[in-house]
């Protein structure tokens, strides 16, 4: 199992921030709606491989298609490099072939890396199995396409190729468990796969787990809840299923209560 964490960090290096030409204080308030804030502490599991980007997604998201006809944010500004904020305002300025490049580079070796744990999966197991780590603000955002209100307390992404449905299935039922809402690619849908293999190669497989951050921090401050420490724990139980699934233990799936599924 392959933790992926795409947007947890803040990081933005000197040496790429002329090109932003929001405020100190506008960047901070872009940062504090976009980053997944601590999904790096909220998704661990033992000594599991993590692979995390260790820039901010506003510098260059590695989340996204990397050309941009492929990718339908770019329709807002927020392809793989954002030109654009969550509100639609201006980010950074015009960026010349080389910055561009440059930044690219930041995103080739991201996916490299997570190539190369797919390939040592692959390579020991037989099969690899990508998890891949979100959080969510509680109200939607100006650019995202699904508006609904109220969010759900978590959200599993899936995705037809890669993500086996009774996984989807366990992982819902024990999320309604704890006592959540959960919602199955809403507001968000998919989950990443590896370019080399994506919808090629069967024995990768994907699931997406976003967290609503209402429930582990204050989302005008950042600052985390107190019950931040439940919520990881829960997080962790979830992670432990995907897990045992991947090891052949599906018995691990099966609640003790012979109603458990039918809670769902």
């Amino acid at each position: 199992m392959i933790l992926h964490i795409p947007h947890s960090s803040h990081r933005i290096p000197v040496s790429y921030q002329e090109y932003f030409v929001l405020s100190s204080k506008d960047l901070e308030y872009e940062q504090l709606r976009m980053v997944d804030a601590y999904t790096d502490e909220l998704f661990s599991l033992n000594e599991t491989e993590a692979v995390i980007f260790h820039h901010s997604r506003l510098l260059v998201d590695v989340e996204r298609f990397s050309i941009d006809e492929y990718e339908p944010m770019s329709q807002v500004g927020m392809g793989v490099i954002y030109t654009r904020t969550s509100e639609g305002k201006r980010l950074k300025r015009d960026l010349s072939g080389a910055e561009k490049t440059e930044l690219m580079a930041l995103y080739d070796s991201h996916h490299k890396a997570l190539t190369t744990a797919v390939k040592g999966e692959l390579g020991s197991e037989g099969k690899a199995m990508i998890v891949d780590c979100h959080s969510f603000p509680s109200r939607p955002l100006p650019c995202d396409s699904c508006q609904h209100t109220p969010r759900p307390d978590f959200c599993l992404g899936s995705d037809d190729f890669h993500t086996p449905p009774e996984l989807v299935a366990a992982l819902k039922a024990r999320i309604l468990d704890f006592g959540y809402s959960v919602g199955v690619n809403e507001p968000y849908a998919g989950t990443l796969v590896s370019s080399d293999y994506y919808r090629s190669d069967s024995n990768v497989q994907s699931v997406m787990i976003e967290v609503n951050r209402a429930l582990y921090m204050d989302e005008s401050t950042g600052v985390k809840l107190s019950g931040f420490g439940d919520v990881k724990a829960h997080i962790s139980e979830l992670l432990r299923i995907i897990d045992n699934y991947v090891e052949g233990k599906n018995k691990a799936l099966i609640p003790e209560q012979g109603d458990f599924f039918d809670s769902a």
